[in-house]
Parts: C-alpha cells; structure tokens; sequence
C-alpha cells in the first residue's frame, strides 16, 4: 500500500512537476534571455526510460498527480508515446501537461486519445504583434487555432496569462471576459523577476489583478478541486468558466505547498527558488530505484517552510524557468 507523503512541516507532498526538456520554441521575456540559454546536450537530458523511472518511485512514495513541462514537452521526439506509457502507470490520479499551444494543432487530437485530463496553455496576449513580442518567436494564429481545436476536442483547458505592468496589463478583462463565452479556466499569474534581469517594477499583485477584474465583473469565490494548484478561484456571475489568481509572491501560498520539480537532466528541486537540489542521476543510470525513492524522500523532508525572494530588486532567484520547468 503506497504511504503519503509529508515534509517535515507536515504538508502532503503529491504533486511532481516534470520537465523533459530544457528546450523550447519561444523566447518569452519573463522565461528566458532573449539569446535563448545554453541547451544542454543530447546525453545529458534524461531519456524516456529514467523519466519514467523517476515518475514511477514518486508515485511509489506517495505523489498523485504529475505535471509534464519544459522548455516546451510538446516539440521533443517522441514525446506523445512517452505520455502514453506515463498515463498508464496505475497509481496515477491525474496527468498534466503544461505547453505554450504552438504544436496544439499536430497534438490536441493524439493528447485526447491518450486521456490527458489537463492541459495548461501558456497565453499572455490575445493581441498578435504583443503576442509575438512577448514570445519574441511566436505566432498567435497557430496558438489560438490550436486552443479552439482542444476546445472542441472537449479538453479540459487552463490559460495562464503571466500579468505584466505596461505590456499586458490592459488585456486583464479581456482575459477575464473568454471565462463567459468559454469553459476555460482563466489563470492571472504574478510576474515574478528573476537573475535574468527582468525587472521588479512589471509586476502586478494580485490584489491588484483582482479589484481590476471585480470592478467590472463581480466575482465570487469557488472551492479549490482535489490536486488543484495554487491558484485562488472565482467565478463571474453567469459566466461557463473560472477565473484563477496566482500570488507567487505578494500572498505566498508556501504554507499548502505540495510540489516537488524534477530538471530534464534529473535534478530535483523541492522548491523553486531553493538551491537545495538533489542530483537523481547516480540512482538512474544503475537503476537503483530504492536508492532513488530515498533520494527523492530525503529531498522533500529538506523542503523549506517557504521561500524568501521579495516582490523587490533583492533576493532575485538565480535560475532559468526553462530549465527548472517553471
């Protein structure tokens, strides 16, 4: 019988997020520099094989819910068998895949058959030149198309839009508003800087986020789903979906933090802006899978109450979202 499992704070760790690859198509101003980052090689990404190896000791140690991301998981080779074999493992609740929709329109319909039960779409302007801005390689039109398919595919969606003063900001209600005409849960994340020198000042709270959108759509509140994230959930009044916010930083929500991350190149990371990181790989490459459910407990019994990067220019977190996975 498969335990729960607790940090040291007695919070439920069940929920790993699960990077595949450090790659991704985009450029996106809050993720990475605009050069992009130095891609780690072919034999340091983990293959298919020690990806589900890991997924299959987290499972065995108590997580029930995993979250597939990058980089971008929809553009590396073969990744629609691998989800395949994942979302058979029978201890698994519930599978996610987070993606910036552009290869959608190539992979709604194959993620469908799978049975994939949430697809999160990165989406930060409904306005295609800010669109291609924003992601600096992007098209909005394939992303879109693509998120219209998934809809009529009946694929439970969530939008992220990550909030930023003076570039998107005006498009709040706009984003808000798809929550009346669609099912769709529509997520407002706080910008959260970082050591790739995005500064401080574009963040918006969600205070903020909220009495922009509540003064023009009233909202009331919802309750939070089983292995749903950390998003705060409203509903507007007639409305067919949710709106969601998301206060990385202005009101941590460390307290009921029940994630761990694991790096495509196998490193896990209890928290996102820790730097107490285990290195799973040893374990991996001679198939030592008690060794690496150890490693992986000891890792979660190390996690932090909370985190300490200050919605100011201090205490910046020295990493890439792509490479941890956002």
């Amino acid at each position: 019988m498969v335990q729960a499992l607790y940090d040291r704070y007695q919070r439920r760790i069940n929920y790993l997020r699960l990077s595949v690859t450090d790659r991704c198509n985009f450029r996106c101003v809050y993720c990475m520099p605009a050069e992009g980052i130095d891609k780690c090689s072919h034999f340091d990404i983990l293959s298919y094989e020690k990806l589900l190896m890991v997924a299959e000791a987290a499972l065995d140690l108590g997580i029930e819910k995993i979250r597939l991301t990058g980089g971008e998981p929809l553009i590396r080779k073969g990744i629609l068998p691998f989800i395949d074999r994942l979302n058979a493992l029978p201890q698994l609740k519930q599978l996610a895949v987070t993606t910036n929709g552009f290869n959608l329109l190539k992979t709604a319909g194959p993620l469908k058959d799978i049975g994939i039960e949430r697809l999160n779409i990165s989406l930060d302007s409904l306005q295609p030149q800010r669109f291609k801005k924003i992601t600096r390689l992007g098209s909005f039109q394939p992303v879109w198309d693509g998120i219209l398919l998934a809809e009529s595919l009946g694929l439970p969606l969530k939008l992220n839009m990550v909030v930023m003063r003076g570039i998107n900001d005006d498009e709040i209600l706009d984003f808000a508003a798809l929550t009346l005409r669609y099912n769709w849960s529509v997520r407002f994340i706080e910008y959260m800087p970082n050591s790739d020198g995005s500064p401080h000042e574009r963040g918006l709270c969600a205070d903020e986020i909220y009495r922009r959108i509540n003064t023009i759509y009233p909202l009331e509140k919802t309750e939070n789903q089983q292995l749903s994230g950390p998003a705060t959930n409203y509903r507007i009044k007639g409305a067919k979906g949710t709106v969601g916010i998301i206060s990385a930083l202005s009101c941590s929500f460390c307290s009921s933090c029940n994630r761990v991350r694991v790096t495509s190149t196998g490193v896990m990371r209890n928290c996102l802006f820790s730097h107490q990181e285990t290195d799973l790989r040893p374990y991996l490459d001679c198939s030592d899978f008690e060794g690496l459910k150890a490693a992986i407990a000891q890792n979660v019994a190390k996690k932090p109450l909370g985190h300490n990067v200050e919605w100011t220019a201090a205490g910046l977190p020295e990493l890439h979202m792509s490479k941890v996975g956002g």
